[in-house]
């Protein structure tokens, strides 16, 4: 089985532990593993840490060897233990391996963005894989690994690294702010424009992609990305002949002057891919399917014009009630436990159909709000 990147093949082995990555190259292009400076603390990782740089300047007396911004994780191991998982601002899915007193450690991000599933075999063995079907023919039980935990060898077991009030749902008691919100949505669009790779965003036309487009515009030509890939954006949309996305992706894109890329595809191309795209996502979940098909078909192409990252806007209807079923919410108490258990459910749904539909072509789908 080789799937998720296409880039770099690499595999660990000590004693009875392996760590084997197949790579997709967006920061550094170097291979995984990655090491310590000894080569005793051994991590493979899935996803990008966007503070690296930050938390490089913490750790003063170590070796970087890479460009990396995966290869903080084994020297912020060496530093803090275990409990170093909440320094991490990003999307990543990890396993690692400390070879001086043979234990390993997974964890997940916050909300799930990046797939992580771990297994048990009948002969005692414990199994993480970024897609099921790596281990399920190996484990007699698995799960999706949870989001924000992580699991000990240590201490034999998962444990929750993220704990914010939200988490609880108790209604926030923090008054709105409108300046806050805008300069956080802002500084979440800039930090995931962090890239070695060409790269634009996925345009619906919708309010959510809009603004995601709106954001990297205004700030891409002072960001480094434009030093390698130019300061006009690329955008792109898929739907089918006449749809009303394309409209409205096509006006948005006009406004903003992004190099716009409009594909189209039919329903009959939507039913024979569909075989294609379940086996990639890993769900019958009907709604996933049906909003992963076309994301599936316009990954393929998005990739075959050298494109290897993309921001999109999953995320935002959950946190600010974006559904039409939410004009029905009966008070602002009910209202906040939805979008709060919503959100707790995207690793599920529309980070899991964003990650794998765009991952099945070798391309990295950066949930902006997420």
């Amino acid at each position: 089985l080789r799937h998720r990147g296409p880039d770099w093949s690499g595999l660990h082995c000590h004693g009875d532990c392996y760590l084997a990555h197949q790579r997709l190259a967006i920061v550094d292009p170097g291979d995984q593993p990655l090491y310590n400076e000894d080569k005793t603390v051994i991590v493979t990782v899935n996803g990008e840490k966007y503070n690296h740089k930050q938390l490089k300047e913490t750790l003063k007396g170590h070796r970087f060897q890479t460009g990396s911004d995966c290869e903080v994780i084994a020297h912020l191991y060496e530093e803090h233990g275990e409990e170093f998982v909440d320094m991490l601002d990003g999307m990543f899915s990890f396993v690692l391996l400390d070879t001086r007193d043979n234990t390993f450690m997974a964890a997940r991000d916050a909300i799930g963005i990046t797939p992580l599933y771990m297994g048990w075999g009948l002969d005692g063995s414990v199994w993480f894989a970024s897609e099921m079907k790596a281990i399920s023919d190996d484990c007699e039980r698995f799960i999706s690994f949870p989001p924000g935990h992580l699991y000990s060898s240590k201490q034999g077991g998962l444990r929750r690294w993220y704990n914010p009030e939200w988490f609880l749902e108790k209604l926030p008691s923090s008054p709105y702010d409108p300046i806050v919100l805008p300069e956080a949505f802002e500084k979440a669009v800039l930090k995931r424009l962090m890239t070695d790779v060409p790269f634009g965003v996925l345009l619906s036309g919708g309010l959510n992609s809009s603004l995601v487009a709106a954001v990297a515009c205004r700030y891409l030509a002072k960001s480094d990305a434009a030093c390698q890939w130019g300061s006009q954006l690329h955008t792109f949309c898929v739907g089918l002949e006449g749809s009303p996305d394309l409209k409205a992706a096509r006006e948005v894109a006009d406004y903003l002057g992004t190099h716009h890329h409009e594909f189209h595809f039919t329903v009959q191309e939507g039913i024979d891919a569909l075989e294609e795209v379940i086996y990639h996502i890993e769900t019958y979940d009907v709604t996933t399917v049906r909003a992963s098909t076309p994301m599936f078909l316009m990954s393929r192409k998005i990739k075959s014009l050298g494109v290897k990252m993309v921001l999109s806007g999953e995320g935002s209807d959950e946190i600010f009630g974006g559904y039409l079923y939410f004009h029905k919410a009966p008070n602002k108490e009910e209202f906040h436990q939805e979008t709060c258990q919503k959100i707790k459910a995207l690793h599920l749904y529309d980070c899991l159909r964003a990650n794998k539909s765009t991952s099945a072509w070798g391309v990295e789908a950066r949930c902006t709000v997420s």
